[in-house]
């Protein structure tokens, strides 16, 4: 009588179900639990363009100059942004 041959198994319904079966479905079953869980029909939120921001977003200067300097330093950003 050989031990290493035999096997564990639990009774399950009424039915010897074997470790290693056991030890597969937990597996598989987790797998699949996660990727159901993560997956779906689930659409990303669309990214706001450029220009819906600049309309979204007032710039509020105190002066004339303060403004002009803040839509020139936008415009360098945006410029050094493109060669990116």
């Amino acid at each position: 009588h050989d031990h290493l041959t035999t096997a564990m198994s639990y009774v399950i319904l009424g039915r010897a179900i074997k470790n290693e079966y056991l030890a597969l479905g937990t597996i598989f079953g987790t797998a699949g639990l996660t990727a159901l869980a993560m997956g779906g029909g689930k659409k990303e939120a669309a990214k706001p363009t450029l220009q819906q921001v600049k309309e979204a977003v007032p710039i509020t200067a105190s002066s004339r100059e303060e403004e002009d300097f803040i839509k020139k330093f936008i415009a360098d950003a945006e410029k050094d942004s493109s060669k990116h």
